[in-house]
């Protein structure tokens, strides 16, 4: 078996094992996982924090020894907390929202034999509910994009993900798995700010989460990242006027 991590800022998963394969993850700075299945230009791999596996390039990644990658699963996430924050190296490098700052300490962390500085802010741990509607607003206007979980792009169970990983809370990658996990509510009158509602389909798939914000308003991931009106029908878009999303079940997840 072997183990990785990744040294650069956005490194997409892909489906198959190809350039022209859907993108749908992806392996943020600092990330560690296994390696599943080695190939001449490509691995199969299985991130660590939620197990979600896919393709990335070889070019895109550096290995790293089982004590390490066992070292790192023991502690909390270092996770950076600016829109855009710097690394630097020998040379500065720009990183996103959520990247992991391995072994962190004093402004330093290190990545093998690779000691980065670090001088931004910087989150580890458990954070009180009311931090996930502040981590939240930050994404806001951000594009969607299918597999996305940067504020250059971003999908629905993305977002979700990452803002509950901010605040210290490991949750699943998409949506219908995040629908299995949590107490289920009743009514949107029995919500917190920070729980999360989700949407089905006709054929009653979950397709769909967002984040509940208070006085009956959510923050999700459709188009854009966008703040609309809930009510027991779903989410109504007042650009449109009408609902755009069936309401299938809200869960508490803290």
């Amino acid at each position: 078996m072997k183990y990785g991590i990744s040294e650069l800022a956005i490194v997409p998963i892909r489906a198959e094992a190809s350039d022209k394969a859907e993108m749908v993850n992806q392996v943020l700075f600092g990330e560690h996982f296994k390696v599943l299945e080695s190939r001449v230009k490509w691995s199969k791999i299985r991130l660590a924090h939620d197990k979600y596996e896919g393709w990335i390039c070889n070019k895109q990644w550096s290995e790293i020894d089982k004590n390490t990658y066992e070292e790192l699963e023991r502690h909390d996430p270092t996770l950076t907390t600016e829109l855009l924050d710097m690394v630097v190296k020998d040379t500065h490098q720009t990183v996103p929202l959520g990247s992991t700052l391995p072994f962190h300490q004093e402004h330093q962390f290190q990545i093998n034999d690779n000691v980065y500085s670090h001088q931004g802010e910087s989150t580890t741990g458990y954070k009180d509910k009311a931090m996930i509607v502040d981590n939240a607003i930050l994404y806001l206007n951000t594009p969607y994009l299918w597999g996305g979980r940067t504020p250059f792009g971003i999908d629905c169970s993305g977002f979700t993900q990452m803002i509950y990983r901010l605040n210290g809370k490991e949750i699943p990658r998409d949506a219908y798995q995040q629908a299995e996990i949590g107490t289920t509510l009743s009514f949107i009158e029995e919500s917190e700010a920070g729980d999360l509602a989700f949407f089905d389909n006709n054929e009653g798939k979950i397709i769909h989460v967002g984040i509940i914000l208070e006085n009956n308003f959510i923050i999700h991931a459709s188009g854009k990242v966008r703040i609309d009106r809930l009510d027991q029908q779903g989410i109504f878009n007042a650009e449109e006027r009408k609902h755009t999303h069936k309401l299938r079940l809200i869960k508490s997840i803290l």
